[in-house]
């Protein structure tokens, strides 16, 4: 009995703790905002946060001496701050685990000044797989 008591908890603390793990459609309603702003198309930026984090909301990457967060991994470094880099430039003005949330509005917001200081470069993904044959970031339900 204490064996499935066991397996029932570690069961249930995992299931709260799981990822908003988002669809490509849903990626596409979500970030309609951010259409054509910095030129940049939607079906490129649903290519791009799915090379970056897997439409994972609460991703999380952890690099040498920084860490990146949400959909779009921002870097704690200058856009954010947090625990580890108290030091941050925080150029958006939020604590990083903001973009960990399932509400995209505070993370659009800074991508949007991503994009007006260093533009859609700052997502490397972008340049190598979602500058050319956007066709199947489409999606047909919208």
């Amino acid at each position: 009995m204490m064996s499935f008591v066991s397996l029932l908890l570690v069961g249930t603390l995992f299931h709260a703790t799981q990822a908003e793990q988002l669809t490509k459609c849903e990626v596409l309603r979500e970030l309609k905002d951010l259409k054509g702003y910095g030129g940049v198309s939607l079906p490129e930026w649903v290519c791009t946060t799915f090379h970056t984090s897997g439409y994972d909301t609460q991703a999380i990457v952890q690099n040498n001496d920084s860490t990146e967060y949400g959909l779009f991994q921002i870097n704690n470094k200058i856009w954010c701050k947090d625990d580890q880099n108290p030091h941050s430039s925080n150029i958006c003005n939020i604590s990083c685990d903001k973009f960990l949330d399932d509400d995209l509005t505070d993370d659009i917001m800074c991508v949007k000044k991503i994009l007006d200081k260093v533009g859609i470069n700052y997502w490397l993904a972008h340049k190598a797989l979602c500058s050319e044959k956007l066709d199947q970031w489409l999606c047909e339900k919208l």
